[in-house]
């Protein structure tokens, strides 16, 4: 039986849609308290985004407790519960490999409050404002 080929647009569009099927699993893990682990049932965490590989064997998730208390205890304590989020994440993925999951932190809310700080300084402001 021959392989099925994919375009590059249609091979992206796959690669989005299971990495944020793979961020509802983990979400729905998540709120539900089925991991194990104090430090992971006490925080409320949200995960905001999961990129995959194109070959989708690897996902990278990242994840934010709410208000951002504990952070790195939070990444760390996902991070020893790897091995039970991937064996559920592969039996609800349902996909021939089941994804190796990796936990970071998500930078992304910092980075645009430094963005708004830079917006708002009046040497951009000025430049940023209309000239008549």
């Amino acid at each position: 039986m021959a392989r099925q080929q994919f375009t590059a647009e249609q091979q992206s569009v796959r690669v989005l849609k299971v990495g944020e099927r793979v961020r509802h699993i983990l979400s729905e893990l998540l709120a539900r308290q089925e991991v194990h682990d104090e430090t992971v049932s006490a925080a409320n965490i949200s995960v905001t985004e999961v990129r995959m590989t194109p070959d989708l064997r690897n996902a990278t998730a990242y994840v934010k407790p709410l208000l951002g208390a504990g952070e790195d205890a939070v990444v760390k304590a996902l991070r020893q519960n790897t091995a039970y989020l991937q064996r559920e994440v592969a039996k609800r993925l349902g996909l021939k490999f089941a994804p190796k999951l990796k936990f970071r932190p998500d930078e992304s809310f910092e980075e645009a409050d430094r963005i708004e700080q830079l917006l708002r300084d009046p040497k951009v402001a000025r430049d940023l404002g209309d000239e008549d």
